[in-house]
């Protein structure tokens, strides 16, 4: 069983944000497998389902961004999942928009998000899909540039990074963490 995570931000002002790249990419695998995710438990909305015959579970904490790894923690210890079958999906400036990144492992850099699931995991070792975001034409404009409406110019880009990171998660549990970092990175 794969628990597969889409960090972002719960409410619908947060909808359609750059930060919340991971929720698309929850949102995408869960229409293409009618996986619904609208159950509620652990701070967080969820729905299980399979993916070519592998059961999953999709997440998207409710807790915000920056408590994240609270709800996944609690779903981690109840259904007993393995850190290596735990997929966490998030945006990050350091890539550029249209793209993704994946590790088996690693730090939460400067991720807010990343850094409370490493915390509560108590762990850095599980697999990482980053869709890019690209960093804002102003250092000091993070703020807005991660939490401010797509707008059409940059949405077809940022959609590709969607697209990429679900076939990520696709191609992960087909084969494995490996064959997806050769293929995507």
């Amino acid at each position: 069983m794969y628990l597969i995570v889409g960090l972002g931000n719960p409410e619908s002002e947060y909808a359609n944000t750059r930060h919340n790249m991971g929720f698309e990419v929850i949102n995408k695998i869960a229409k293409s497998y009618n996986i619904e995710v609208v159950k509620e438990k652990y701070q967080g909305l969820y729905g299980s389902g399979q993916i070519d015959g592998e059961k999953v579970i999709l997440l998207k904490p409710q807790t915000y961004m920056n408590l994240s790894g609270v709800s996944i923690r609690e779903f981690v210890n109840f259904y007993k999942i393995d850190t290596e079958n735990i997929i966490i999906i998030y945006d990050d400036i350091d890539v550029e928009p249209g793209k993704i990144r994946i590790r088996k492992q690693g730090s939460a850099g400067t991720h807010n998000g990343m850094k409370s699931v490493v915390k509560e995991l108590g762990t850095t070792n599980f697999p990482r899909i980053r869709v890019g975001i690209g960093k804002p034409k102003y250092e000091n404009d993070m703020i807005n540039h991660v939490l401010q409406k797509i707008d059409e110019k940059d949405k077809e880009i940022i959609n590709k990074g969607i697209e990429l990171a679900y076939s990520a998660v696709v191609e992960t549990i087909n084969n494995n963490i490996d064959i997806a970092m050769n293929k995507y990175n």
